[in-house]
């Protein structure tokens, strides 16, 4: 895949990861947010705790589900955006949460999103 295509793809999970979350009740507050650490792919607010999401899109679960591309090392560098985030926004919410929202888009048929609450 070229990386035009790759980011297409990643932009279209991203929308539609977006879209999930906002159906599920959260408010979208910032995507694609970058920082020297790295960037957060969306925060969203569910209740009173902040959401950093991490958007994982695949044409295939041939080598995994999206979800297996947490890594411990990536968790941790969420957790430092999630810091990074409220620091430069400075709010300080009650509770902070990662979940990981996966999206494969197959050749055919329509797109499966699904997510996963508190992986870090």
């Amino acid at each position: 895949m070229t990386y035009a295509r790759n980011r297409a793809l990643g932009a279209y999970g991203e929308r539609l990861a977006a879209d999930y979350l906002a159906a599920t009740g959260m408010v979208i507050l910032d995507r694609n947010w970058s920082c020297r650490f790295g960037e957060i792919d969306i925060v969203a607010r569910d209740g009173s705790t902040l959401v950093v999401c991490e958007v994982k899109t695949r044409t295939s679960v041939r080598y995994g589900r999206p979800f297996e591309a947490i890594t411990t090392q990536k968790a941790i560098r969420l957790r430092r955006l999630a810091t990074a985030w409220m620091e430069a926004h400075a709010v300080e919410p009650p509770a902070v949460r990662i979940d990981v929202v996966g999206v494969v888009v197959p050749c055919r048929g329509r797109a499966e999103v699904a997510a996963i609450r508190g992986v870090a």
